[in-house]
């Protein structure tokens, strides 16, 4: 079956999410309800099963991720009535919802923001597939979820919303070209202390690190061995017990030009905030690639996506950063303040959503942010 047969390439929009579960194109045996659909993404939840396995894999194109899971399984656990996934380990969860897609449909996954700000790595699994994050069009099977929290051990139960996931038709992505004219006709990306980006247009818009700060604030470190956080509190947990506040103070700072340096641990897990403000017209979407090995040896943010109407000077919200999730590797690496971490890819939509992201006071956490922590803190 073709679904929306006419229509143009790019992400589906809210309106078409919830015609595809009104179709049983997304399906599920507990109900689906309409909070779960954001302008151009769905929020999945985590099942009643979950996992423990020693390593990540894939299921390869022969395999179901179950047949897997038989083999190398360590052991399986309910999450009925909540359970702790421990920082360190790998768990697979099976997601409450399932797909039956059309055959010119096609998903693609990243975690919520809240989930990597707590730096829990996740990856969607489909069966028979040799790739993480996405799914293949006209799927149909269940959906997993593997699950790696790095810094913070954490509580989860059913109905727990780790990750998301966005459809299209047909090819969902631009130009260099096309994104460059983009990022002229709209002002996508804006730094307000210089007219240059801070990088050449490559594969997206380059997004760079603020290291001014707000309020003598530049950014936060994770605190290692600290208490569980339970991913369903919201505004429940004190900044300090989980994180150290980085101030200009701990900035090397370069007596030649006065240049504003942060010299990151190897393997420490910092929120730091991007220097341009961003904006999403209600007619595209837009993902945070999550590394770029040309750009140091660090990983800059989870992969994220950003519904339309986020920053939108519509909504009065035109000054919204990018919060920026950074970790070192095996080395101590020095980033300087205006140095481009990470990259900004635009998509289409085939058509505008008929809610935009922050339309709807208190809804969305992250509208108008700075630089801000998961909202699991206040």
């Amino acid at each position: 079956m073709v679904f929306l047969n006419n229509e143009k390439n790019g992400v589906l929009p809210s309106q078409y999410i919830k015609e595809l579960i009104d179709r049983n194109f997304i399906f599920s045996n507990e109900n689906i309800n309409e909070d779960l659909i954001q302008p151009a993404s769905i929020d999945l939840r985590l099942g009643f099963k979950a996992w423990r396995v020693p390593a990540s894999f894939l299921p390869g194109k022969e395999s179901t991720v179950e047949e897997k899971l038989n083999e190398i399984a360590m052991h399986e656990f309910s999450l009925s009535n909540s359970a702790v996934l421990e920082c360190g380990c790998v768990y697979i969860v099976k997601l409450l919802e399932a797909l039956s897609l059309p055959k010119n449909i096609s998903g693609m996954a990243n975690p919520k923001s809240s989930t990597g700000r707590l730096d829990v790595f996740t990856r969607l699994i489909v069966d028979r597939t040799q790739q993480f994050e996405n799914v293949p069009k006209g799927y149909k099977g269940s959906l997993y979820l593997e699950i790696s929290p790095r810094t913070f051990s954490i509580v989860v139960r059913t109905g727990t919303r780790l990750n998301q996931m966005r459809f299209a038709i047909g090819d969902a992505s631009f130009s260099d070209k096309q994104m460059a004219q983009l990022q002229q006709k709209y002002d996508l990306i804006k730094n307000h202390e210089s007219l240059e980006l801070s990088d050449k247009l490559e594969n997206g818009l380059p997004l760079s690190v603020d290291l001014k700060g707000f309020d003598g604030i530049v950014g936060y470190k994770a605190k290692k061995h600290s208490m569980l956080i339970d991913c369903d509190k919201v505004q429940n947990y004190k900044v300090s017990s989980f994180w150290e506040k980085i101030s200009v103070e701990d900035l090397i700072i370069s007596e030649h030009n006065k240049n504003r340096s942060l010299v990151l641990s190897p393997d420490a897990f910092y929120i730091l905030c991007s220097k341009e403000s961003v904006s999403v017209p209600k007619n595209l979407a837009a993902e945070m690639r999550p590394y770029d090995t040309n750009i140091g040896e660090f990983r800059a943010h989870y992969a994220g996506f950003f519904d339309p109407g986020f920053g939108s000077t519509e909504l009065n919200a035109k000054n919204t950063k990018a919060v920026l999730e950074v970790r070192s590797h095996d080395v101590p690496f020095i980033i300087e303040d205006g140095q481009t971490i990470c990259r900004l890819i635009y998509e289409p939509m085939s058509n505008i959503p008929n809610k935009l992201y922050g339309q709807i006071k208190g809804k969305n956490n992250y509208q108008s942010q700075g630089l801000k922590l998961s909202k699991h803190f206040v």
